[in-house]
């Protein structure tokens, strides 16, 4: 009994001190990033997140959408995401340093999300993103709950914001499909997320050279 006692305390001790490394360890270096300051610029990176955003990343975390997108740019030999446009530089930790609970997601379902708002050569704009939350696409749902049909007042005009849809998405006559206010935050944080500058540590190791004098050992 006695060492079925200590064997326990030695697996509680073990996950203790693992735990503190992962987690505490993790947390001390990576807590303490501040901002880079570039003296050329006059100016920090990176910058903060404007308010409507960072109330568009609460809409996104609510709504599950790492589960089938990440936010992360992978580095040259581990996939195709530059290649692909996603990013022009890998993802770093500085970049999420203003991120109160950064979406680095779970799977990708669908595609990358990171600097959506920057991609070339053909970014998404706000009435291209609130079109495909209405309308859905191949393999993501329509989100028509973040979105009022509303019927609009004869010779009254039409809200800026209603969406210009064709077809059977079209709202009736007299009526018009508006985003709420979680929508429009929503799109603003998609294209909030930019990572235009290049830290230090974002620069790819140059491949190692092979020794002189002949192949591996």
């Amino acid at each position: 009994m006695k060492s079925n006692f200590v064997f326990f305390l030695g697996i509680l001790a073990a996950l203790g001190v693992s735990w503190a490394a992962i987690v505490l360890g993790s947390n001390a270096e990576l807590g303490a990033l501040a901002p880079f300051y570039d003296d050329t610029q006059s100016t920090a990176f990176p910058e903060w997140m404007p308010g409507e955003a960072a109330r568009g990343q609460l809409v996104y975390r609510d709504l599950g959408c790492a589960s089938c997108h990440t936010q992360q740019v992978r580095r040259p030999g581990l996939g195709s995401d530059q290649a692909r446009g996603w990013g022009e530089r890998q993802s770093v930790a500085r970049d999420y340093i203003y991120q109160p609970a950064p979406q680095l997601g779970a799977s990708r379902i669908g595609p990358d999300l990171m600097n959506l708002g920057e991609r070339k050569p053909t970014a998404p704009d706000k009435d291209d993103l609130l079109k495909l939350l209405y309308a859905g696409a191949e393999g993501m749902p329509p989100y028509r709950f973040l979105f009022e049909m509303r019927q609009v007042g004869v010779g009254a005009q039409p809200s800026d914001n209603a969406l210009r849809l064709t077809g059977a998405l079209e709202a009736p006559a007299g009526w018009e499909i508006v985003p709420t206010e979680r929508a429009i935050s929503l799109v603003k944080y998609l294209l909030n997320g930019k990572t235009p500058y290049d830290y230090p540590e974002a620069v790819p190791l140059p491949p190692a050279k092979p020794e002189a004098g002949g192949g591996a050992k």
